[in-house]
């Protein structure tokens, strides 16, 4: 199937590894340029060049920035060759904050939780939207968890900023933007095969003494599919989700996550 998003540009968060990565890959092999923004310079350069071989013709712009800051977006809009703030296709992604217990989150864990997995969203929908409206095409996606369906209790940061973010695009995807050709949708990952669900087993594995393949098959067997996901088949949908023929899916909530949910809605 032809996507038909070939020529346009994508501006893709946390695009070194995991999840980002997968999105600008897919994103990339339909023909779409890609701005790749991530903190890490090394694994950065290593994704970008290795996305120029496997799609020769498009443009792959490596942003070595923290996309949460300030700064961070703003060498995204002005990198050279880039598009400037006229990003047809939005993939927001930033890792997500740490686990743990809700009475030893101060303010300062709060507001770094909200900045990075609501605001900072919202600042690059800020800066993008009108100009996609205005040329009758765009497409916003943010990653988000599949915890906003099924909240976990330890993850409280993750479950409250995303939560923020979930309501805030529900709204503004219902306004005059849907009929200007601009859709608002967010990917809710369950388990997927990354560095943080890795981190996160290794973390179990030391609080209960279990070996971590005890903690990954046990994960596992709670997921109708018996497996994690890959980086690739989330990106397959998340440029699904770019393309022409997702125009009249807007406002969602796509899950993906292998069954592991366990709700009818």
């Amino acid at each position: 199937m032809d996507l038909g998003i070939a020529g346009k540009w994508a501006l893709v968060g946390g695009a070194s590894k995991g999840l980002g990565l997968g999105c600008a890959q897919a994103l990339a092999a339909e023909g779409v340029n890609v701005v790749m923004v991530a903190r890490g310079a090394d694994d950065l350069q290593a994704a970008a060049q290795a996305l120029l071989a496997a799609a020769p013709g498009v443009s792959v712009l490596p942003v070595a920035a923290d996309i949460t800051t300030p700064e961070g977006r703003e060498a995204a809009f002005t990198v050279a060759g880039g598009p400037g703030k006229a990003f047809d296709i939005v993939v927001t992604n930033a890792g997500g904050p740490p686990p743990g217990d809700f009475r030893a989150w101060d303010r300062e864990a709060w507001i770094k939780a909200v900045d990075a997995n609501m605001l900072t969203p919202i600042e690059l929908i800020k800066a993008t939207v009108d100009g996609m409206a205005s040329r009758g095409f765009g497409r916003i996606v943010n990653i988000t968890s599949s915890a906003v369906k099924a909240p976990i209790d330890i993850l409280g940061l993750s479950n409250g900023a995303r939560s923020g973010l979930t309501g805030f695009v529900a709204g503004l995807a219902r306004s005059p933007l849907a009929a200007q050709g601009v859709t608002l949708n967010n990917l809710l990952p369950g388990a997927f095969d990354t560095d943080r669900l890795k981190a996160t087993m290794v973390g179990a594995a030391a609080k209960t003494g279990q070996p971590i393949e005890a903690i990954a098959n046990a994960r596992r067997q709670g997921i109708p599919a018996r497996r994690f996901g890959n980086p690739a088949e989330f990106g397959a949908i998340c440029a699904f989700l770019c393309s022409v023929h997702a125009g009249y899916i807007n406002g969602q909530n796509v899950l993906a996550d292998g069954g592991a949910y366990p709700g009818t809605f």
